[in-house]
């Protein structure tokens, strides 16, 4: 069983990802502009983590001659953030984030499985593979339910 404190801090933050997708498209449709209202939550986002580096001291020293594929990560929330602005407004927010999830599902499972990126490796066994596609299942019959 994983440690509450982590754990209930990754359920806010999950809590947190459909509410970004629903305002910040509804903040693209009212500018008229996906990329307009990805620009002002990176601009915001910005001055967050900025803040917070700064309050817990954090260094940019160790910076230099880290591996540039790390940086990547900017890229991948830019690319999350512009697609769900874009999608959500004509997809649907439950929709768009129901994808992302199984996305997700995945990607983590590989992540774990192999220990890229230096993640802790997790082998992938029988009973997380079912874990995985139960999860994977119920995302699915989310979407079936929303059918007409």
């Amino acid at each position: 069983m994983p440690n509450l404190a982590p754990a209930t801090l990754m359920f806010i933050a999950g809590i947190g990802i459909p509410v970004l997708a629903a305002l910040n498209a509804a903040l693209g449709q009212r500018l008229g502009s996906p990329a307009a209202a990805a620009t002002i939550l990176f601009v915001v986002a910005f001055l967050v983590a900025a803040s917070a580096a700064l309050l817990t001291r954090g260094s940019f020293a160790a910076l230099p001659g880290r591996p540039k594929h790390l940086y990547l990560a900017g890229a991948r929330i830019a690319f999350y953030v512009l697609s769900i602005t874009w999608v959500a407004p004509t997809f649907g927010v439950g929709n768009a984030v129901f994808f992302v999830l199984i996305g997700q599902l995945v990607s983590a499972a590989l992540i774990d499985h192999f220990g890229l990126f230096g993640a802790r490796e997790l082998a992938m066994s029988p009973l997380r593979a079912l874990g995985i596609a139960l999860m994977a299942g119920g995302v699915l019959l989310t979407q079936l339910a929303t059918r007409p």
